[in-house]
């Protein structure tokens, strides 16, 4: 039998059920409360309040633990595919190599979209964000396929629209870059690999024969994977939530790419590259500004640098370290932004300060070390957030309906004016 949790409230004591989830994570279920007492509680921002109960992401942020669907994250980006994790994260197990087959020959198949989205695409000018255009082409999608708008069809249907999502949305995210440029769109070139196709969409020219250097097509995957989920995030809980209402995949998706784009969410590489550039502008001093960031007085803050979830390291940034030296080393760049980067890195790795703090570089840094040296301007990397987390947020959505989870309706103490008696406007 469970625990039971107690809580008095005027004289009178409630009891609440308690749950153990599969990794011994402990909560109250408070879901009856209000029932029982109509007392709600609060917890702004919902840091510590569990939404649901979920099968596809463990992570434990004091031990530095990620884990999809049970797998570590570490083996995963190691010897797994972009493509074999999403359907890990969507379907629940690793595929046999006839469903991988096929699982990424279907999604070959549909990553052409309709020729009119052409038309959409160009009605931003080239001045629009990215993220904007990215949302708003995955919401079009609803329009040329009217039947996803009712996520109760058939398995089989929904599946369909889970293959063209993941099959067009490097096809989106690199129209989006080039719409920014002022560049001719390229088409798909399905003889290349999921990572290759949309770096050839992203920087070949209808001119040239582009092909992706091997070394940046691994250290994209391993992006992708790296963030292909994370638990219940802010976007991630968005796409649930949405979703709750019954609204379709790609409208909930376009919420989640929407909630990715606020600065506190997925532009924190961003802000590494602009914390960077704005090193250099100062001369590049980098003992100096740690010297601030130590400064207790001082406003400046390390971005990139410790982590919101993880106390002790990000098990990401180990993997994604090696992939930024191999890439540098392969590449040969020569950029003092990125020579500023490596020594912040060296000496955080090495200062007593940030080693007691545990404030070691996270995924954020060398990510965005990544992407500015295959020559990702700052505006996209979010979109490429966007482009790694769509699995996790299909897999989340799915569990979500297929759980028949009630509509999200989250409560709030009124703190606003008592009753008052309208005064027309000429008394007032």
């Amino acid at each position: 039998m469970s625990e039971k949790a107690e809580i008095k409230i005027d004289g009178k004591t409630y009891e609440l059920p308690t749950l153990v989830g599969s990794e011994n994570e402990k909560a109250i279920d408070i879901s009856s409360f209000r029932a029982q007492s109509g007392v709600i509680t609060i917890d702004p921002g919902f840091k510590n309040t569990g939404s649901t109960k979920s099968a596809i992401t463990f992570l434990d942020g004091e031990k530095g633990i990620l884990r999809y669907r049970g797998y570590p994250i570490d083996q995963l980006a190691e010897n797994s595919t972009f493509l074999e994790v999403a359907y890990l994260l969507i379907y629940g197990n690793l595929p046999s190599a006839e469903k991988l087959a096929g699982f990424e020959k279907d999604i070959t198949n549909h990553t052409l979209v309709h020729e009119d989205i052409k038309k959409l695409l160009d009605g931003f000018p080239y001045t629009s964000h990215p993220m904007g255009v990215l949302s708003s082409l995955v919401t079009s999608l609803t329009a040329f396929y009217p039947m996803s708008l009712d996520p109760n069809r058939s398995a089989g249907e929904v599946n369909l629209s889970i293959i063209r999502i993941l099959a067009k949305m490097p096809t989106f995210a690199a129209w989006a870059y080039k719409n920014q440029l002022g560049q001719p769109i390229l088409y798909p070139d399905n003889k290349l690999d999921y990572c290759g196709n949309f770096l050839k969409m992203m920087f070949g020219l209808p001119t040239e024969d582009y092909h992706p250097e091997p070394i940046v097509v691994d250290a994209l995957n391993k992006l992708l994977i790296l963030h292909a989920d994370h638990e219940q995030n802010c976007s991630t809980s968005t796409v649930r939530i949405v979703g709750s209402s019954q609204a379709s995949l790609y409208a909930s998706l376009s919420a989640g790419i929407n909630a990715l784009w606020g600065p506190l969410h997925g532009g924190a590489n961003q802000a590494v590259i602009e914390m960077l550039e704005g090193i250099k502008q100062d001369g590049g001093d980098t003992k100096k500004w740690m010297a601030k960031a130590k400064d207790k007085d001082d406003p400046f803050r390390l971005m990139g640098f410790g982590h919101r979830v993880y106390k002790n390291f990000d098990p990401r940034a180990k993997i994604i370290k090696k992939a930024a030296d191999e890439v540098l080393g392969k590449l040969g760049i020569q950029d003092p932004v990125l020579d500023i980067a490596k020594g912040l890195e060296e000496e955080a790795l090495n200062d007593p300060y940030f080693v007691e703090r545990k404030l070691y570089p996270n995924v954020d840094f060398y990510s965005g070390i990544i992407y500015r040296a295959l020559g990702i301007p700052t505006e996209m990397f979010t979109v490429m957030f966007a482009l790694g987390r769509l699995p996790g947020w299909i897999a989340q959505w799915k569990e979500m309906r297929e759980n028949k989870e009630p509509i999200g309706r989250p409560r709030q103490v009124y703190v606003g004016e008592t009753a008052r008696d309208y005064v027309p406007v000429n008394k007032r």
